[in-house]
């Protein structure tokens, strides 16, 4: 027999994140969308001193090789889930919770996860020439001395801007592709990282994406995450490009979270909406008695509830050790493409007040659109499932 409800502790997560979306998301969600290019929110700052207080997990228990059941993934999925029902942009821009964080925190050493941890760390990959191939990087790293030399460019950079510190990737050696490609912490503040330009957006307003120019930037030989080893063993791996690509297995999931918010932020509004013109759900009604929008409605429902079970089951094969790549790409791709078609849906079926300013489903319906793209667009999402289904490598399948 299959549970599928949740255990008592992680409920009280998902309420507090519930109360931090609506008692101070909300309220500011359509101000800062329409501020865009700021400093970090000062509303922000005290949400970002809680969450660093909190105990960090790592998959174990008491340091014995039994993992938690339902775990860190699965608090993150709850948490993020609840947060983006008050507003994606400013969960995504909490100092502290950059996606180079889940890298250092995967692969780094301890030395460096005591260093930078705890502090807001983005994670540069896309390159003008290089966007969901991510073998294609071209920005350089040169070993001189005791030092890697950086060269490059890097656009789309969530948090660019505001953040503390970088993980970049960079390759040791062009020519051998993917296998001589390294991730490299580097200051936020190093000489030789210029900020080029801070993006004009669609969605997510509030939150920084940054184009960034590496110029003879110069970091400490400690500074690469994993071993500086060039190859294409199953070592060499672990300890570098695939090691960092590993680190999606456990954000993918988390990125689907933010469509499920995003959704049922927007199917609330609709249905609140709707109510007051009469149109209430009522699932004793057989499907053939219901009105058009009812069904609507109930098919929207249907497909966040589908996104959801796919979300919770990849988090929780990542706490309880299970490789869950596969899980983690087919939860992204289905959680991206309906949180498009829910916010979209829902406009429409709140005709002129689902379009003006007047709710937030505009807005959300903004913000819905990049969940479907970054971290790994819908296209490659289902590449990666294909691969996996028909047993074939990268180089097999492009």
């Amino acid at each position: 027999m299959i549970n599928l409800e949740l255990p008592e502790k992680l409920k009280q997560t998902q309420q507090m994140a519930q109360q931090l979306a609506s008692g101070v998301f909300r309220p500011i969600s359509r101000k800062y969308d329409a501020i865009e290019h700021c400093e970090t929110p000062e509303e922000l700052k005290p949400v970002a001193q809680m969450m660093a207080a909190m105990p960090r997990g790592g998959g174990k228990k008491g340091g014995s090789s039994e993992s938690i059941k339902n775990g860190i993934n699965m608090m993150g999925i709850l948490g993020v889930e609840a947060m983006c029902w008050g507003d994606v942009g400013l969960m995504l821009s909490i100092p502290g919770s950059g996606l180079g964080n889940a890298a250092i925190m995967a692969v780094g050493t301890p030395e460096q996860k005591e260093k930078y941890g705890k502090l807001y760390c983005a994670m540069a990959i896309t390159e003008p020439g290089a966007g969901s191939d991510s073998a294609a990087v071209a920005t350089t790293a040169v070993a001189e001395g005791d030092e890697w030399v950086l060269n490059g460019e890097k656009i789309y950079c969530t948090a660019g801007q505001r953040c503390d510190a970088i993980v970049v990737w960079a390759t040791l050696d062009k020519s051998l592709g993917k296998a001589a490609i390294k991730s490299f912490i580097v200051p936020r503040d190093n000489p030789g990282v210029e900020l080029v330009r801070v993006e004009d957006k669609m969605g997510l307003r509030v939150s920084d994406t940054a184009a960034l120019a590496f110029n003879n930037c110069r970091i400490p030989k400690d500074h690469i995450l994993g071993s500086a080893e060039v190859g294409d063993t199953e070592e060499a791996r672990k300890k570098s490009f695939g090691g960092v690509m590993q680190t999606f297995d456990n954000t993918r999931p988390q990125v689907a979270a933010m469509a499920l918010g995003v959704a049922r932020a927007a199917l609330e509004i609709t249905c609140d909406i709707l109510e007051k013109e009469g149109v209430a759900a009522d699932y004793s009604k057989q499907p053939y008695n219901s009105t058009a929008r009812e069904l609507e409605v109930y098919r929207l429902e249907a497909d966040l509830e589908a996104a959801r079970l796919m979300t919770l089951k990849a988090a929780w094969m990542a706490d309880n050790g299970q490789p869950n790549s596969r899980e983690a790409s087919m939860c992204k791709a289905k959680a991206g493409r309906m949180g498009n078609d829910v916010t979209l849906k829902c406009v429409a079926l709140c005709g002129e007040l689902g379009y003006s300013e007047r709710t937030l489903l505009e807005k959300l319906a903004r913000d819905s659109k990049i969940i479907d793209i970054f971290e790994g667009t819908q296209q490659i999402q289902q590449l990666i499932v294909a691969r996996h289904l028909l047993g074939l490598s990268s180089k097999e399948l492009k």
